[in-house]
């Protein structure tokens, strides 16, 4: 459904869709978005992807996630593709990451002037304006130490879930430094530490801390101030957030840094956006972007 107009002759919001397929999940949203003001989330879908084919698994999830928002596939704007989705043969269109999270991250916070992706492989640290245009960015070496898939490896040993990970570390009261930068021997620390019968939640307040530490490196040398929206997956790990609140309280930089409920979609929310932004701007050219192709 491209641009239409109601009987007032102002034009209608458009359908997107934005899939962004990470290392270890694919995330789906459809949105609603108006030409003016503001987008309405009407489905989403966050699925891991557990060793099966992530293209398969995107093309499952999306026909049930336009199935949840009541749409059809012809009813949609554009179909963006973010991170690895542009293999994906149905797209319409794919946008970098770092492009699509800042996006994303200014839509869950207009405030927010800079954004910090916490990924499974990989952290991210955006700096962007009011308009979503990304400024500056770094990003952590090849080292999975400090990453979801890092911090879901040690929950594995430590026999907890990933759930579990951010109130425990909540709980700490004497947290045990966890300086190793490299996965394997940051791994090695903690079997040292549970012999040493250190507590769970000392052991992840202390790795919490030492991630802390990298996340704030990257944001601080972009000379980020102000409001820090996090995204990716460990957004919604309470024990991390605090322990970057604390570690930026401590050095005096001026940072706010802030979550939301939807901060692990905010790739696919980017990307979402971005396509309703190049389906009018193709509208307004004389295309059209019908059935996903361009006529």
């Amino acid at each position: 459904m491209m641009t239409q107009t109601n009987p007032s002759g102002q034009p209608e919001a458009l359908l997107t869709a934005g899939i962004d397929v990470g290392s270890s999940a694919i995330k789906i949203v459809v949105l609603q978005v108006p030409e003016t003001e503001g987008a309405r989330l009407l489905a989403d879908r966050f699925e891991r992807i557990r060793r099966r084919d992530p293209l398969r698994v995107a093309q499952t999830i999306f026909a049930e996630t336009l199935a949840k928002a009541g749409i059809h596939r012809e009813d949609l704007a554009y179909v963006a593709t973010t991170g690895e989705g542009d293999l994906i043969s149905f797209r319409t269109g794919h946008f970098y990451g770092m492009t699509a999270h800042a996006r994303g991250g200014l839509f869950l916070d207009p405030q927010a002037r800079a954004v910090i992706d916490i990924g499974a492989l990989h952290i991210r640290a955006m700096l962007m304006d009011e308009h979503a245009r990304v400024l500056g960015h770094r990003m952590t070496s090849q080292c999975a130490s400090g990453t979801g898939q890092f911090l879901e490896n040690i929950g594995r040993y430590l026999g907890v879930t990933l759930l579990e990970i951010g109130p425990l570390s909540l709980q700490a009261d004497h947290p045990e430094p966890c300086s190793s930068i490299c996965a394997v021997l940051a791994e090695t620390d903690v079997i040292n530490m549970v012999s040493r019968g250190i507590t769970i939640s000392n052991i992840l307040k202390g790795i919490h801390t030492s991630m802390a530490g990298r996340c704030l490196s990257l944001l601080t040398s972009l000379g980020s101030q102000g409001v820090v929206m996090a995204t990716g997956g460990l957004a919604a790990d309470v024990g991390l957030l605090s322990a970057l609140r604390e570690a930026a309280a401590e050095q005096g930089v001026p940072l706010q840094i802030r979550s939301h409920e939807n901060s692990a979609l905010a790739g696919a929310i980017g990307a979402a956006l971005w396509g309703a932004f190049r389906a009018r701007k193709l509208a307004h050219q004389g295309l059209s972007l019908r059935g996903g192709g361009l006529r």
